[in-house]
């Protein structure tokens, strides 16, 4: 039964609303705020509003519900709609009447005298005179995919080989050793690889006695690392500096000098290779 409700303004009215003709549904309150002007008009979530201050809202967006309900300044008029709720309850008669004042509480008495036990209640199971209650068990139907695959189970079965398995089986249980057409082959051996023909040898460090990788020094017939080739006196680097051989030795110049005094009354003089 449509109601009128009258909210005073201004705003907020503290309901929420949802709905609309957009959404193929009625206006409707979905939530009241507790202690606003909507709880003390006692506006109800579910109530459908079907009209807002005098227009109908059958052909009213949600948006335009919204600013409806904004545009009111001093008062909001709302004609809602609620759904009635009827509570039955058992009569309770004294003296032959109905008494509309009290409910009657008590639970129907029922009959247990068909169940065996008070707890942990069961039916009991439906015989007809005559039979046996238990029932006679029946024969399941086996069918044809049933029988194989029980028969299998039941006879020992060889296990499944292929077909070049049986082929290469018998090739080897001939009695001539050695099958036909066959032939033995051994296990590859890895060979540990040696120096191969025409490689090129690493040279030799004429100091330190170790393969020289990379950048080699080389004087006369001797090859050295460059940070092997140094005096043998005083580890001078002999880079662009200049060597000198004294009896097999590199020595620079300061050194090679000392080493080879010349006789008394001859100067040592240096003579440099031609290039």
């Amino acid at each position: 039964m449509p109601q009128n409700v009258i909210l005073p303004g201004p705003a907020p009215w503290g309901f929420r609303l949802s709905g609309g003709i957009d959404f193929n549904q009625p206006l409707i309150i979905t939530r009241i705020t507790p202690g606003s002007k909507a709880s003390t008009a006692n506006l109800c979530p579910g109530d459908i509003i079907v009209a807002i201050n005098g227009l109908s809202t059958e052909n009213m967006t949600h948006n335009d519900a919204q600013e409806r309900i904004k545009a009111a300044a001093h008062q909001l008029s709302l004609r809602i709609e609620r759904a009635e709720t009827k509570l039955w309850s058992p009569q309770v008669s004294e003296d032959g009447k109905a008494n509309p004042y009290k409910i009657n509480l008590e639970a129907e008495p029922q009959d247990i005298n068909y169940f065996e036990h008070r707890h942990n209640i069961r039916p009991k199971p439906f015989i007809l005179p005559g039979r046996s209650s238990d029932p006679a068990p029946t024969a399941v139907p086996q069918s044809d995919v049933y029988r194989m695959l029980h028969s299998n189970q039941e006879e020992p079965s060889q296990p499944r080989q292929s077909g070049s398995f049986k082929v290469l089986q018998n090739l080897v249980s001939e009695e001539d050793g050695r099958p036909v057409g066959t032939r033995s082959v051994k296990a590859p051996v890895t060979k540990i690889p040696t120096g191969l023909p025409g490689a090129q040898k690493v040279p030799q460090c004429d100091k330190c006695g170790s393969g020289i990788l990379g950048t080699v020094v080389k004087a006369r017939d001797k090859y050295r690392h460059p940070e092997c080739f140094v005096c043998s006196d005083c580890n001078l680097n002999l880079k662009q500096k200049g060597y000198f051989f004294v009896e097999g030795q590199l020595y620079c110049e300061t050194h090679a000098r000392a080493r080879m005094r010349p006789p008394e009354g001859y100067e040592a003089v240096t003579v440099y290779p031609k290039c």
